[in-house]
């Protein structure tokens, strides 16, 4: 996960297009405004970022004020800055001037009205509904507990194979959200306010003009990309839902229509892989167990980070800098609380990269090594550009490339760094169950991905009004997913706030991208590497071609359209849903076969 300074996500963003007008500027002053914007703004980031390390790394109410404060300060910088850079609309300016001045007129994810009041209204209602989400507990049906949280209730969807039990948590937490609904329409009307204000016709507009291409652009991309995906999604519908009507009787689970929503193994049905024992197509095949051996083998923290790092020394790439060790937190201090959720960050805008991560010597946390390292890899890329061109050229770019390198993270791999001794000879059916056991996460992921910003596009844009909410939602649910509700939800509910990313106002859209360009991203490097037979056995350890092709995507951050920069790596300049297909391939083969007979589709 890449952290973030909050200008990505500033609120106090009321951008003064519709203010009172101010001199036009000229090229040679909108030259000298980006040199000392970059001068203020690379003070203010490292200020605020240091705070938040701080923050991240030792929780108290000291240090969680500093951190306020100090990114308030930044939201106020931007502010009066992006006032200042709409004297400069409409001029001819040479091309880093010009993108750097674009990326700071989009970069506000809710641009709040001029009105000072309006302003802080918007700020009081985001943290409103943060607040009430991550509060929120379901303290049984008659409301007297035992109260549990979202991580309890999550790990009984994950674990259990009780249906009635399965609806109480599934409905349970889903009684959190609805107080959200007026506090929702209420940001919804200041966050359009405010984007009007910029010259945007809403915030949907707003959202979609970050991907360097017009909002009907990004559609029709949209829907070419999931046409590309859907069959294959379809397939793996079809086959699951067979699983689940044998386990819980087609009383229940039918065969043919939508899923019920809670018996996929995730609250919102995001991602299907809980549920793998259920849809096992071979028992009993063998499959290393990596745990053991790292264990085996005297790893610890430290030892699993630099076999991460090797990784990408492997590739042609630089080492990590020393500070890196003396400054990451690697493990759970026992004297002060932290954040374990693993991040990755350069604190200084100057190389200084660091990791925060609670590591547990485990199959898990060895691919999410390799994942967060590919954020450092691309920080160390590009950390000597302007500041606002030091983020991810489109920010599905950032996730993809950990995720990417995690898919190198073979058992062949393992074996020839010496983590595994011997690796099974992989055979028709565990290649199956392996392929089954990803899919169920990362191809299930995209139809959600997809309909959360669908849902929040229409809300912005008031092709869904406000007493539409609940039943678009699920509308929504049923095109692309093809599940249901397992009991009728009315206007009353909001389910939607039930998900964090509806709470806490952040994108979503950026998922769906990343779970494509990880692919592509890997196929490419793999290809310059010479690799030649199935792709899913492709590693690119060891290879400085794959490397190069790499690097030369990472050095140029944002400074470039993303077009630009996928050139760099894959050779195209369109996000292409083929090399996830072409990965899956044997899935896909294996599942028309299983579903002959059945009546697939919703």
């Amino acid at each position: 996960m890449r952290k973030l300074i909050v200008w990505v996500l500033i609120l106090n963003s009321a951008i003064a297009f519709s203010a009172p007008a101010r001199k036009k500027g000229t090229p040679a002053e909108a030259a000298a405004f980006v040199k000392k914007l970059d001068v203020e703004l690379r003070r203010l980031y490292v200020r605020a970022s240091t705070a938040d390390w701080i923050r991240s790394t030792d929780i108290t109410d000291d240090s969680e004020r500093n951190s306020a404060a100090l990114n308030a300060d930044l939201s106020e910088y931007t502010r009066a800055a992006t006032i200042e850079a709409a004297r400069f609309q409409g001029l001819k300016l040479d091309p880093e001037t010009a993108r750097i001045i674009y990326l700071l007129r989009i970069s506000p994810t809710l641009p709040a009205p001029a009105d000072p009041l309006k302003r802080d209204e918007l700020t009081a209602t985001a943290a409103k509904l943060e607040g009430i989400y991550g509060k929120g507990k379901y303290c049984g049906k008659d409301g007297k507990g035992p109260c549990r949280d979202l991580n309890m209730l999550e790990d009984v969807l994950a674990t259990s194979r009780n249906y009635d039990e399965l609806l109480e948590v599934w409905t349970g937490w889903r009684k959190v959200s609805p107080p959200m609904r007026p506090l929702f329409e209420r940001l919804v009307s200041l966050a359009n306010e405010g984007s009007r204000a910029i010259a945007f016709k809403d915030t949907a507009e707003l959202w979609k003009s970050n991907y360097d291409m017009t909002p009907a652009e990004l559609d029709q991309d949209t829907d070419r990309l999931w046409g590309q995906m859907k069959p294959l999604y379809d397939d793996l519908h079809c086959y699951v839902r067979g699983k689940l009507s044998a386990r819980y009787g087609a009383a229940k689970v039918p065969d043919q229509g939508p899923i019920p929503a809670h018996l996929l193994g995730n609250m919102w049905a995001q991602e299907w892989g809980n549920i793998y024992p259920l849809a096992e197509p071979f028992p009993g095949q063998s499959a290393p167990d990596v745990t053991a051996s790292l264990k085996a083998a005297g790893y610890d923290e430290t030892k699993l980070v630099k076999l991460g790092e090797s990784f990408y020394t492997s590739l042609g790439l630089d080492p990590l800098p020393a500070t890196f060790w003396t400054r990451s937190l690697l493990k759970k201090p026992r004297d002060r609380e932290v954040v374990c959720h693993a991040s990755a960050w350069d604190v200084q805008y100057n190389d200084d990269l660091r990791i925060k991560m609670c590591v547990k010597v485990d199959a898990d946390d060895l691919v999410t090594v390799h994942h967060e390292l590919g954020h450092d890899y691309y920080f160390h890329a590009y950390y000597r550009l302007p500041v606002l061109f030091q983020q991810g050229a489109n920010d599905g770019f950032h996730e993809a490339i950990g995720d990417a390198i995690a898919l190198s993270v073979t058992p062949a791999y393992l074996k020839k760094v010496g983590v595994l001794k011997d690796v099974p000879a992989q055979n028709d059916k565990s290649l199956i169950d392996q392929q089954l056991r990803e899919a169920l996460d990362k191809v299930a992921f995209l139809p959600f991905a997809l309909m959360i910003d669908n849902w929040r596009w229409k809300v912005f844009s008031g092709e869904i009004k406000p007493a539409q909410f609940n039943q678009a939602w699920w509308d929504l649910a049923l095109k692309y997913q093809g599940i249901k509700p397992p009991v009728t939800r009315s206007e009353q509910d909001f389910d939607p706030g039930a998900k964090y990313h509806i709470a806490s106002n952040t994108p979503y859209y950026r998922y769906f991208i990343a779970r494509l360009l990880q692919f592509q991203f890997y196929k490419a490097m793999c290809d310059a590497a010479g690799f030649k037979g199935p792709l899913a056995q492709c590693s690119v350890y060891g290879n400085k071609e794959a490397g190069k092709k790499l690097q030369a995507m990472l050095v140029l951050g944002r400074s470039k359209p993303w077009q630009d920069a996928l050139q760099q790596i894959a050779g195209t300049r369109q996000v292409d849903a083929g090399p996830m297909l072409e990965y899956f391939q044997p899935l896909r083969t294996w599942l028309t076969e299983q579903n002959k007979g059945k009546r697939c589709g919703w």
